[in-house]
């Protein structure tokens, strides 16, 4: 069987599918149409988010039987078409939900002590303790929507703290001994925290909202590690400067591009020129969000850690191995 790889991994990936007798195709570089022209001779393809497998991508690959996806989500994939075709799906969430729950902890806690604010503040000499006095999370209860692998690793996490944790979840059952699954209206109604770990879907797409977050009784924290199109940012900004959510700790953004790599959909990946520190070309919530002391931001990477980048290609192969040898 032939593998076509069109993203880099981990080393491991590739020496152990060779070993296992596949044969294995690099191309990091060619165009989407130069790829679809030459997919039919392939059994096999590896991506991470490089571009979009659509329908017409997969007529073209008239003998692939399973595609490999290096991360959790499948969204850039057309799921049923490729399902319709016979074509197996293989996802690694396994391989990185300890680093996401990882992220998410230090997310929340940095937030909660304000820990980004006060390091900027003291490499400018500014001494200032009252500002930043902590709120402490013993006592506080966690609202997690989703609790499949990333949501339940968060929760695992929480266990060293005296903290409730509730779960929302579209499956029934999957509570456990580290989160209580509850009905939506009991999340809306305890939550102090609240934690996205749910797939882009139809289902989760602009999900918070200004209705979703008015339904919300207290004032709560809100992080995110999972998809930034769940999320629209405009009514997240109004909520923060209404004061309904008291802080923000994004790893994911809406303007993402589908392949995760570049933020906005320009070729523009920096910020340091006078033009964009001004705030010129940025959607204006975006420009609240990086000039706000309640808002931690970073480059989608809660699952991207050394550890993960390795687990990560060992799942895939295990899966690829037990399925096709």
């Amino acid at each position: 069987m032939k593998i076509l790889h069109l993203d880099t991994n981990h080393e491991l990936l590739i020496n152990q599918l060779s070993d296992l007798g596949f044969t294995n195709h690099e191309d990091y570089t060619s165009s989407k149409a130069a790829v679809e022209a030459k997919i039919s001779v392939y059994d096999g393809l590896v991506i991470r988010s490089r571009f979009t497998i659509d329908k017409s991508f997969l007529d073209a690959a008239i003998n692939l039987k399973f595609i490999g996806r290096v991360g959790a989500g499948l969204e850039n994939i057309d799921c049923d078409y490729a399902k319709q075709k016979g074509i197996e799906l293989i996802a690694a969430p396994e391989g990185n939900r300890n680093a996401v729950g990882e992220h998410a902890l230090g997310m929340l806690l940095s937030l909660f002590n304000k820990l980004n604010k006060a390091d900027r503040e003291v490499r400018k000499c500014q001494w200032l303790r009252e500002e930043n006095r902590g709120v402490e999370l013993d006592g506080k209860i966690v609202g997690l929507i989703g609790y499949g692998n990333m949501g339940k690793a968060f929760a695992k996490k929480l266990r060293g703290f005296d903290v409730e944790v509730l779960c929302y979840d579209i499956q029934a059952n999957v509570g456990d001994e580290n989160a209580t699954q509850v009905a939506f209206h009991e999340l809306l109604e305890r939550t102090d925290v609240l934690s996205l770990h749910t797939p882009q879907t139809p289902l989760t797409l602009n999900m918070i909202n200004s209705e979703f977050i008015d339904r919300f009784r207290k004032p709560f924290w809100f992080i995110n590690t999972a998809r930034g199109k769940s999320v629209v940012t405009e009514d997240l900004v109004s909520a923060l400067q209404s004061g309904k959510v008291l802080g923000a700790g994004l790893d994911v953004l809406e303007y993402e591009k589908a392949s995760f790599e570049n933020l906005f959909k320009s070729e523009v990946t920096s910020y340091a020129g006078e033009a964009h520190r001004s705030g010129e070309g940025m959607p204006q919530a975006f420009r609240y969000l990086i000039q706000s002391d309640r808002v931690l931001l970073s480059p989608h990477v809660a699952g991207w850690t050394v550890e993960s980048k390795e687990k990560l290609a060992q799942t895939i192969v295990d899966k690829i191995k037990a399925k096709f040898c």
